[in-house]
């Protein structure tokens, strides 16, 4: 039995009417389609299938959360899930998938298997940068970056980016930074001149 046989749906049997499916996708499932980004995720699926006159109506709508790793201060991000994601399916003489909502496989497949459309649909409703709110991050290593940021004069990317750091929480007040090491001290001077 294949990881992703349970998300076949029996599309040759299926009776002309509203069919409804529900599907759990959890840290497995993103492990299994080999995810980088995705650690961990608790997302239902809702699936309505209507079928007529020989054209498969899918509807999937997508409710949850997916964990994933913040970028600035690589805590865990409990990022939400809501989306959709509507497709027709007929059969036809050959596999063919040139538009986004619609998808022709051949007459020899009895079953469609669409755990990779609802892997998609999950991973386009993620955003590329992932961070916390601003606020929200862990607040040792917010004070961490605003320590070790370095700035160049003209570099606009690096000004964006020392405003954002500047936004974020800052250390309490009974946390006293540590020391560098006196070495660092010797190279920033090297710099400066």
């Amino acid at each position: 039995m294949g990881k992703f046989t349970a998300y076949k749906l029996p599309l040759k049997s299926l009776q002309a009417g509203t069919h409804n499916y529900e599907y759990k996708l959890g840290g497995q499932f993103f492990k299994d389609m080999e995810s980088p980004d995705v650690r961990d995720a608790d997302v239902d699926v809702q699936l309505t299938v209507v079928h007529r006159d020989g054209v498969y109506d899918l509807t999937f709508k997508f409710t949850g959360e997916v964990v994933l790793l913040c970028d600035r201060c690589l805590d865990d991000l409990h990022f939400p899930i809501d989306t959709d994601y509507h497709i027709m399916v007929k059969y036809g003489d050959a596999y063919r998938d040139d538009s986004d909502d619609f998808l022709e496989i051949p007459e020899s497949d009895n079953d469609l298997n669409v755990a990779y459309m609802m892997y998609d649909t999950v991973s386009l409703a993620i955003p590329i940068k992932h961070v916390h709110p601003l606020g929200k991050c862990n607040r040792a290593m917010s004070a961490l970056l605003r320590k070790h940021r370095t700035t160049i004069p003209g570099d606009e990317d690096a000004a964006l980016e020392n405003e954002l750091i500047d936004e974020m929480d800052s250390m309490p007040d009974d946390v006293a930074e540590t020391p560098t090491d006196p070495r660092w001290n010797k190279l920033k001077d090297l710099t400066e001149n």
